[in-house]
């Protein structure tokens, strides 16, 4: 069942290679931007709270994941800076530190997909039906996810090459996952809410300081319109996935 989302998530990446078009990636970041905060207020950060003993733990890991993507941003922001002539805020289309946003969405993409893993494996040691309609939801919820990853991942720079490439490997991560958690299933479990509530702060630095700031760019009221309706149809796709599923 892992390896079936992985090849579910690849199929969608290579599709919306195919299809997309350089002139509609901005758009597509739209869409993007609601699927990640859809994603993490209705579903990363529902299942850390269900998980978790203490919410305020939860809380906690989000705050201090945002502050340490933050900080991690800025580390190669000042590499970049001293290295070469800084110009992130010149050119911000080019600018190394848009590009660092897609390296963000993968490190929370490698640490959620690890998650599933370990929720698919833990679903299956009850029994198998649980374990197939878990596994079925959390394939389905990836996809408009995975879908969004890609398109910020073409936004930042990347090649559609690479930007498969790099989704390929982030979905392995769902395989390392399910395996370890099957190995050392009682130590595993423990952790799920902290890195759920990691994933989710990644998701939201990125939807909210990388890529909304890029938006405000365009004001004009067209524009304006065409990204909120895109931000509400990603919201609304996490949504529909979910009513699907029965969650």
């Amino acid at each position: 069942m892992c390896l079936a989302g992985t090849v579910a998530s690849v199929v969608v990446s290579l599709l919306v290679s195919l299809a997309s078009h350089p002139r509609i990636v901005p758009i597509l970041v739209s869409y993007a931007i609601g699927a990640m905060l859809g994603a993490v207020f209705l579903d990363l950060l529902p299942h850390a709270f269900e998980h978790a003993t203490n919410v305020q733990q939860i809380t906690t890991t989000v705050l201090g994941g945002i502050l340490f993507f933050f900080l991690l941003e800025k580390l190669v922001l000042w590499r970049h800076c001293h290295e070469h002539h800084c110009e992130a805020h010149e050119h911000p289309a080019h600018s190394h530190g848009v590009k660092t946003s897609g390296w963000l969405i993968l490190l929370g993409d490698v640490v959620h997909n690890f998650v599933d893993g370990i929720l698919i494996a833990a679903a299956f040691s009850a029994s198998t039906e649980v374990g197939i309609v878990t596994a079925l939801a959390i394939i389905a919820h990836e996809i408009p996810q995975e879908t969004g990853d890609f398109v910020i991942l073409l936004h930042s720079g990347f090649s559609r090459f690479k930007a498969i490439l790099l989704n390929v490997v982030s979905s392995v991560a769902t395989l390392a996952g399910a395996v370890i958690a099957y190995l050392l299933m009682s130590g595993l479990e423990s952790w799920v809410p902290t890195m759920l509530a990691l994933a989710a702060a990644s998701l939201l630095y990125v939807s909210v300081a990388d890529l909304i700031p890029g938006l405000h760019k365009r004001p004009e009221l067209k524009a304006t319109g065409l990204q909120i309706g895109m931000i509400l149809l990603g919201v609304f796709s996490i949504q529909v996935v979910q009513t699907l599923i029965g969650e």
